[in-house]
């Protein structure tokens, strides 16, 4: 199974970026995704942008990540 999480793409470092997931900063490479901008959200797996997310879309994902760890955590 893979997992992909998105990430805001803080600052562009040549072929890497420097990425937010909420308040966590991490860098990435954005090989795969050449033309990413700053400001702009990113699907993030295994270390790499593997692709771009409108920011509605991404918002939209987190918020269901966000939902589904509340329910983890208020357990059956």
């Amino acid at each position: 199974m893979c997992l992909g999480v998105p990430a805001k793409v803080l600052e562009i470092r040549g072929d890497t970026a420097i990425v937010d997931y909420g308040g966590i900063s991490r860098e990435v490479s954005v090989v795969l995704v050449p033309d990413v901008k700053e400001g702009e959200y990113v699907i993030v797996h295994a270390g790499a942008a593997i692709a771009r997310l409108d920011e509605k879309e991404a918002l939209e994902i987190l918020e269901a990540w966000r939902e589904v760890l509340e329910a983890m955590e208020l357990g059956p």
